[in-house]
């Protein structure tokens, strides 16, 4: 009992630490993971606590459910648009590009290590995975919103890259474990059943879920819980019929999260805290499964692989799977250097432990050595190259805090969004009465200095106070356009970013040349408009942020419809005429 009582204390104060320093790297700048990972190591058996842990198939357990649960999560927050901006190029990344990571970087394992060229190949497909929890945590721990094009690509291949990683590595542990298997098609309908399997099973599981969310009569707690039951059953499920179980969590939460459920802002809120949750869990029981003196002997070589995948495997993968789509060479820098390796490799080296294979350790602990170089390296240094490739945008303007009313049935979901009223809203000492919002809103009241003013006294609003507003859940983000801040206050603002004035992106040459100097050779139909402008010039889908220079007017994408048509683009002066 005294033991049991031990190990509660020790993970608690592990986990509490862990979350304690979450405030260390966010002023640092730090990945939150590898704050995470080092706590794990320093509660190991070199560590502070001298913790001895060292059972892979628990480990492999516990980074199986882990990755489900932020799997899940990721789909959750997956919107549709990303799909339609991104899926191709994301697929072609997925698929094409690790089977190119895997093959350029299990050449130089082989060279860097001695292996068998099959040894060499399987150390590649461990390592050819970009993580899903490192590329999801590390663009909501440093609030980073880039444009959606890139974000999207990136999300999507790290949510969806993991089935053809671990079909790589199953396949070459089964090959080296059993050197007589047969090689070729075999190789390609067992990818195949990864895929497929998993899309239908995830698709079903998605639509049951829905379904069922639809039917209950539930207290709203129970969802989050049984969101957790499904994703797990599913990925079970799917995982013993041949599937891939984690792109059928991921698919399943991509439909849970774009379906019109009361539930779903409830589900999200409490996921967000699982998801942190299973990434802290896993990344501590990841360090603390590490021994630092093992990897003594290998580290200069692991360094070697490591600047090898980052410098040269995941560029070329990159550059090669997005020639058919025209991508600018910036979003291919940025993409190649956002190919984090985080939990996926670490989980995926236990296959060879677990099969009992020759160098079974080995592979665990150059997968280690590489996962925390580029935790290092790319983690801590995303924002800045976002800034230098000129990928980062202004977040999006939202309420401070959004609670749905679950209770009521309607065609859309109802919530009651709060906002807290700064000195840059552009409702700030304006009276209830003449702010514009949507027919359908109604203002609820304002809470000030702790007092509720009711509606029917129109109160002026004032900075500081916040604001309630019932609405329909689509009505939100028009809303937050007139009460949320400007976001002045933030790394990249958006006055600074579009420009001083907004324009429907339908106003022509013509139009334009009343208020603005147009040079004679920017087009030769003054009638045409911008919107026209813009799908002329860019040979692709054109996203928020993406712009145009005609003489010294920068013109810059602000509001697109979900079918990619042009609706706002916010104009600028520049004093230096600029290139496209």
């Amino acid at each position: 009992m005294e033991a049991v009582n031990l190990l509660i204390l020790i993970a608690g104060a592990m986990l509490f630490i862990s979350i304690v320093a979450v405030q260390f790297s966010v002023r640092v700048g730090a990945p939150l993971l590898l704050v995470f990972l080092s706590v794990g190591m320093l509660a190991g058996e070199e560590g502070l606590l001298g913790l001895s842990f060292n059972n892979p198939d628990m480990a492999l357990l516990i980074g199986s459910v882990a990755l489900v649960i932020i799997l899940f999560d990721g789909g959750l927050r997956t919107h549709p648009e990303r799909f339609r901006v991104a899926l191709a190029p994301a697929a072609m990344l997925a698929s094409i590009g690790v089977v190119i990571t895997c093959a350029v970087t299990g050449v130089a394992a082989a060279y860097l290590f001695g292996f068998s060229w099959i040894e060499g190949l399987l150390l590649g497909a461990i390592l050819s995975s970009t993580d899903a929890a490192a590329v999801f945590s590390i663009f909501q721990s440093q609030k980073l919103r880039i444009k959606e094009r890139v974000a999207a690509t990136l999300e999507i291949e790290s949510g969806s890259n993991d089935p053809m990683a671990v079909m790589l590595t199953v396949t070459l542990v089964s090959v080296l474990a059993q050197p007589d298997l047969p090689l070729g098609w075999g190789v390609i309908a067992v990818f195949l059943q990864q895929a497929i399997v998993g899309a239908v099973f995830g698709y079903l599981g998605g639509r049951l879920f829905v379904l069922t969310c639809r039917k209950l009569n539930l207290h709203i707690s129970f969802f989050p819980l049984l969101a957790i039951a499904g994703s797990i059953l599913v990925f079970g499920l799917t995982a013993n019929l041949g599937g891939s179980g984690f792109l059928a969590v991921y698919l399943m939460g991509y439909l849970v999260g774009n379906a019109k459920l009361p539930q779903v802002m409830h589900i999200l809120r409490v996921h967000d805290g699982l998801a942190w949750l299973s990434q802290i869990v896993m990344f501590l029981m990841l360090g603390l499964l590490m021994t630092p003196s093992s990897v003594v002997e290998v580290l200069l070589p692991a360094l070697a692989l490591a600047v090898v995948l980052i410098f040269v495997a995941r560029p070329i993968a990159v550059f090669i799977s997005l020639a058919p789509f025209r991508f600018p060479w910036r979003d291919q820098i940025f993409i190649s250097w956002v190919g984090l390796r985080g939990a996926v490799p670490i989980v995926l080296a236990l296959f060879p432990w677990i099969a009992g294979l020759e160098n079974q350790q080995l592979y665990f602990e150059i997968a280690f050595v590489v996962v925390l170089v580029s935790l290092v390296v790319q983690g801590w240094s995303i924002s800045f190259t976002a800034r230098k490739m000129g990928l980062e945008i202004p977040p999006e303007p939202e309420p401070d805090s959004r609670t749905p009313i679950e209770l009521i049935r309607a065609d859309d979901v109802m919530e009651v969004a709060v906002f807290k009223i700064t000195e840059d809203s552009l409702a700030v000492e304006h009276f209830w009465h003449e702010i514009n919002l949507p027919r359908e809103a109604d203002f609820v009241g304002v809470v000030r200095d702790g007092q509720w003013l009711r509606s029917s006294n129109n109160p002026q609003i004032l900075a500081g106070d916040h604001l309630m507003v019932l609405t329909r859940a689509a009505d939100v983000a028009k809303i937050s356009e007139v009460l949320a801040s400007s976001g002045s206050d933030k790394r990249v603002n958006r006055k600074s970013f579009f420009g001083d004035f907004v324009l429907n992106a339908d106003i022509t040459l013509a139009d334009l040349s009343g208020f603005y100097v147009i040079p004679e050779d920017a087009y030769e139909d003054l009638n045409t408009d911008i919107r026209s402008i813009f799908h002329r010039r860019f040979h692709r889908r054109v996203v928020i942020g993406d712009h145009i220079v005609l003489g010294n007017l920068m013109f810059t994408v602000r509001e697109v419809a979900d079918d990619g048509v042009i609706l706002k683009v916010g104009v600028k002066v520049i004093e230096q005429t600029k290139s496209v």
